[in-house]
């Protein structure tokens, strides 16, 4: 069957994968036959080889709420409430996304999310209510505009783990800790196209709040530390070789000891950025260089990622209730001038504290 009557499907497809992204959802309403298309991972890789595709920036955000003061100043301040947010650096728009059905009582806290060619994976996190760990997945396709459920994480209760994805179709989910705060060694693997969990060898060591980072074509474990350590962070990582279906450590990883890996990303040039102390490093196997300085007055940073040829960072002060936004132009090398920071425009609604963060292109 012809996806347009007397017309090649190759020069359709051409069409709609040039559709404009808010518009997909109407034109995978017009028939079965297209919403299969449209919705296919295979159709999100043609776009993306056609140069088709954007990112976006998606977070785990809290509420910002606007309050007067008697003398009729206002203020910013963060809720405990959090969403969605998603940033389009393209347009700099700033929207929420819809909430997920099932989730009557908001969105998990300390879930983890992650982008997977055009979905975007919701996985584990605490009920907002009643703290209680879930092992639940919920899958948003930016395509179709809409929510789905994955199969639930399994085996035993987790939190605080890494996750990262291939950005094709894998997600591995590694570490983290038990319901009795016990760090934990094992690791699980997510097929997001067949909606499967399979059981990854055990890791070598336990590895709690550890950094997931797919690197070099694999799936590099960044960090954490044993139970024995409560917070005290390695600087080894582990990469799993998907040909022995084994672990492999890489001792001084880091090179420094006691940082937490969450900021470590992997760059548009395949280089990984962390922040470490005042600073930004780039890893230039295998040591680390000092890249750039944080930006004046920031003093924590809650996300780093990479998009277009730019760091982008979101931090604040240490007396700061909200946070702001910064971009590190990578393009171009500084030949010994110091690299700046320019502060993205940031709508007062979106300067809340962000828990988790990814980056998609769809």
């Amino acid at each position: 069957m012809d996806l347009i009557p007397g017309l090649p499907n190759e020069i359709t497809l051409e069409c709609l994968i040039r559709l404009p992204v808010d518009q997909f959802s109407k034109a995978a309403s017009v028939c079965k036959k297209w919403n299969g298309e449209i919705t296919s991972p295979e159709f999100h890789r043609r776009r993306k080889f056609s140069g088709l595709t954007r990112p976006v920036l998606v977070m785990v955000q809290s509420m910002v709420a606007t309050v007067k003061k008697p003398e009729g100043d206002t203020a910013l301040f963060s809720t405990q409430v959090y969403r969605i947010s998603v940033c389009d650096p393209g347009n700099g728009s700033w929207y929420d996304l819809p909430p997920i059905p099932e989730l009557i009582d908001g969105l998990p806290r300390f879930c983890r999310i992650v982008g997977v060619g055009s979905d975007l994976v919701v996985i584990g996190g605490c009920d907002p209510v009643t703290w209680r760990v879930m092992d639940c997945v919920f899958i948003y396709n930016f395509i179709s505009g809409s929510w789905r459920r994955g199969a639930d994480m399994p085996g035993q209760q987790r939190s605080f783990f890494g996750c990262g994805s291939d950005s094709d179709r894998m997600i591995v989910v590694a570490g983290g800790h038990d319901d009795e705060k016990n760090a934990l060694i094992s690791a699980l693997s997510y097929d997001v196209v067949k909606d499967e969990w399979v059981t990854l060898p055990d890791m070598v060591m336990e590895r709690d709040e550890c950094k997931v980072v797919y690197h070099k074509g694999q799936f590099h474990v960044i960090s954490g530390y044993p139970t024995w350590a409560q917070g005290h962070f390695e600087n080894d990582a582990e990469v799993f070789d998907t040909a022995t279906w084994q672990w492999r450590l890489e001792d001084d990883f880091l090179s420094v000891i006691n940082t937490s890996p969450q900021s470590c990303i992997e760059g548009d040039d395949g280089r990984l950025y962390m922040c470490r102390g005042g600073d930004v490093a780039v890893k230039e196997d295998p040591t680390w260089r000092k890249l750039a300085e944080l930006p004046a007055g920031i003093t924590s940073v809650a996300y780093l990622t990479a998009c277009q040829g730019k760091l982008i960072l979101v931090g604040r002060g240490p007396f700061d209730e909200v946070y702001s936004s910064y971009a590190l132009d990578l393009d171009v090398e500084s030949d010994g001038k110091v690299k700046i920071w320019t502060k993205v425009e940031t709508p007062n609604e979106y300067s809340g504290h962000v828990q988790y963060g990814c980056c998609l292109e769809i």
